[in-house]
């Protein structure tokens, strides 16, 4: 095993897009092929908590991504956990301990770069030292203009590491096209070249229909589209009624993970250039 793990790292167009499950399918494809792999998100907003045996608290779906990865979950894979309390205000977890109660905008403007990212830094490198590939996850969309600066979840992270990015575009909802090439506009140059290409989700239909679409959007944005991964029905804990199964439950229990953890692997390796994606991330 190298002394460091090679990343990979998925974003998306929106919340909602299929980072997390996209995460998840990954995970296990890559255990499956024999390499240590975490799930890794540097800062998640959910209510949707899981506590490790240690009583330490981290957001449900990085453990289901944990245990897609055939890993014990473990706060260094998200390592900032904000709970919404309203009011834009949140409770912030740092490595699994409660930590404050913050404003949104004193969060932003005092917290998430003079000490948060360090912490979501230190995390990372600790599992890069014990794991052949991490699986980073990003939040929301990373041209949110208005925060790009403080957007340590997104390309302030794939820079900082030099991670290879996948940005995912969730089709079932339409605009799917306008949003990839908006998202790439919108990047700054630096982190434009971070993206290594793009991964349609949720489709329905014959995607040979499709074609014209891709090889168009190819050309005006210089970057491949690795996959066209279907619609697939499951059930695992997500971060948001809009991200998962058809009810996105939050009481399902971990026996029943595993078999829907191989249902969206197989969707994955079925659907997009895996050889691609090893090769960007140097396996």
């Amino acid at each position: 095993m190298a002394s460091r793990a090679k990343l990979l790292m998925i974003q998306g167009t929106s919340s909602g897009a299929g980072k997390s499950t996209i995460v998840i399918g990954l995970c296990r494809l890559f255990s499956d092929q024999g390499y240590k792999v975490a799930p890794f998100k540097a800062q998640n907003m959910s209510s949707n908590f899981y506590t490790t045996v240690d009583g330490l608290k981290m957001a449900r779906v990085q453990a289901v991504q944990a245990a897609a990865a055939r890993s014990l979950p473990d706060p260094d894979m998200n390592p900032i956990l904000l709970k919404p309390l309203g009011e834009y205000r949140s409770t912030v977890f740092l490595n699994g301990r409660f930590y404050s109660e913050m404003h949104a905008k004193e969060y932003y403007e005092q917290f998430v770069l003079a000490q948060g990212f360090s912490v979501a830094l230190k995390a990372l490198d600790n599992l890069r030292r014990k794991n052949d590939i991490i699986v980073i996850e990003g939040a929301g969309s990373p041209a949110e203009i208005n925060i790009a600066k403080y957007d340590i979840a997104n390309m302030l992270l794939a820079q900082k590491v030099k991670a290879p990015v996948i940005i995912v575009a969730d089709i079932e909802r339409g605009g799917c096209f306008a949003s990839i090439v908006g998202t790439i506009q919108l990047l700054q140059p630096v982190h434009r070249k971070l993206v290594k290409g793009f991964l349609i989700n949720k489709f329905r239909g014959d995607t040979t229909i499709l074609e014209p679409a891709l090889k168009k959007l190819e050309k005006m944005t210089g970057k491949p589209i690795l996959g066209v991964i279907p619609k697939v029905g499951f059930d695992l804990p997500a971060e948001d009624s809009l991200d998962g199964g058809v009810a996105a439950r939050t009481d399902l229990p971990e026996e029943s993970w595993n078999w829907q953890i191989d249902l969206v692997a197989k969707a994955i390796r079925e659907s997009s250039d895996m050889q691609r994606m090893k090769e960007m991330v140097g396996l």
